[in-house]
């Protein structure tokens, strides 16, 4: 044999051992198994070990296995408990998959309520009533600038949607909501400071909701939102398990809105400074079909509005008109409107001027714990056009004070012929004198 051949097989099985006794470094398990191949390979080609003509190739394979083997050992040596070094060497291979633009934000709310009305003596004897308010859900989420929002809420006597909408945000060409969207319409997001609202709300002409489609646009202190509305929030117009207040086909007129438009244009004054003024303009016009006549009246609005933000102080102004013209069957009136929510129905003028008058001051708050205490005066008017009804009044004093994650307003509401105050009434044959409740709510938000 020659003496290359030789030297080469001495090499080759040294080799060999060095892999079979590297127990002493580390485990057999962790030498690749691709080494172990290239090993059998050499010792089952005789014809490399023993063609000395093939020597200088043979000698440059065996240097090979060294290299290879010395590359492993050197890896090897390394100590198995180097696991946080292990891991970040680990990690800068591996490529760090794209962030989620923003996950669904779910939020809720539980909320109890303690009330005290003057004008029940059953209350007064038991010194007021408390229970549950509601227990809500509110889903929020932006994917690729495709948007939803979503609130579900349940109380003591119905559960609701509040709102569901999906949207697009086209950044600066503004953004597109389709679904059960806020109505543009009036002062928002609220006509009011208080838990109780104002007679907006409850003549259907704030914080209302309706199935549609909104377009919102900002262009530096402008701000413009179109609108078309199918219908009210639910198809079926008798439907009284609602949060917003609409006509209703339940009672003698049995009349639903349909194929609303409506714009808002608001401009804000001295935005970003200390001091900002919203000054707004609001005006809608829809069909009211009727279902036992088969034929479509219509209803319209029309507001202007100033919401002022100075420092701690902020007023809010709002006039209005609106008017129903329904298409009735013979011996029904025209001249109120039966709308419906929370799992009852009231009579509405069907024409009227409203008005709307809040002051509201953030106290400078020095209690340990205590966030927000806000003191305000909301007041509203109905002035009803037709059969010669008696206006509606509605007044509320307050406080809403933010401790933590809870929120609890503390108020004190006086009506004339207004609602859930004595026999009063938003269209004719209401009790024409004040009533108070005492109202507290406590909330706990997340």
């Amino acid at each position: 044999m020659p003496r290359e051949t030789t030297r080469a097989l001495f090499m080759g099985l040294r080799a060999a051992a060095m892999l079979l006794f590297m127990g002493k470094k580390t485990t057999l398990s962790r030498v690749p198994a691709t080494t172990g191949w290239l090993v059998l390979l050499w010792m089952s080609c005789p014809a490399l070990l023993f063609a000395s003509a093939e020597s200088d190739a043979l000698r440059q394979e065996l240097e090979r296995l060294r290299q290879r083997i010395d590359e492993l050992e050197r890896r090897l040596s390394v100590p198995q408990d180097n696991t946080v070094d292990a891991r970040e060497a680990a990690a800068e291979d591996v490529a760090t998959p794209p962030a989620a633009e923003q996950a669904l934000d779910i939020g809720g709310a539980l909320r109890f309520n303690y009330v005290w009305k003057d004008f029940d003596d059953g209350s007064e004897t038991r010194r007021g009533d408390a229970g549950l308010d509601l227990f809500r859900i509110n889903v929020d989420g932006e994917r690729n600038n495709i948007l939803l929002s979503a609130e579900y809420r349940f109380y003591a006597f119905m559960d609701t949607i509040h709102h569901g909408w999906i949207g697009y945000d086209f950044e600066t060409a503004g953004q597109l909501q389709a679904g059960i969207t806020q109505v543009p319409f009036g002062l928002l997001p609220y006509a009011a400071h208080n838990f109780w609202f104002g007679i907006p709300y409850y003549i259907g002409l704030a914080d209302d909701y309706d199935t549609g489609i909104k377009y919102v646009r900002d262009s530096g202190p402008w701000n413009l939102q179109l609108a078309v509305f199918k219908n009210a929030e639910f198809t079926d117009s008798a439907e009284l398990d609602r949060y917003s207040y609409d006509p209703v086909t339940t009672g003698a007129a049995r009349n639903e809105q349909t194929n609303t438009l409506h714009a808002r244009l608001v401009y804000t004054a001295r935005q970003g400074g200390d001091c900002t003024h919203e000054f707004g303009a609001s005006a809608l016009w829809g069909q009211l079909y009727n279902k036992d006549t088969d034929e479509d009246g219509d209803y319209r609005a029309a507001a202007a509005h100033l919401d002022s933000r100075c420092g701690r102080w902020n007023l809010q102004l709002e006039g209005g008109r609106y008017e129903y013209d329904p298409r009735n069957p013979a011996g029904v009136s025209d001249d109120s409107i039966t709308f419906g929510a929370f799992g009852g129905v009231h009579e509405v003028a069907a024409e009227g001027s409203f008005g709307v008058a809040n002051i509201a001051y953030n106290l400078p708050v020095t209690l340990s714990g205590v966030d927000l205490v806000t003191c305000y005066n909301d007041f509203s008017v109905l002035d009803k056009t037709r059969g010669g009804f008696e206006n509606s009044y509605l007044n509320t004093t307050g406080c809403a004070v933010g401790i933590g994650p809870t929120f609890t307003y503390i108020d004190i509401i006086r009506g004339k012929n207004a609602l859930f105050l004595g026999d009063g009434s938003l269209a004719g044959d209401g009790d024409n004198r004040w009533a108070t409740r005492y109202n507290i709510n406590i909330g706990y938000y997340w």
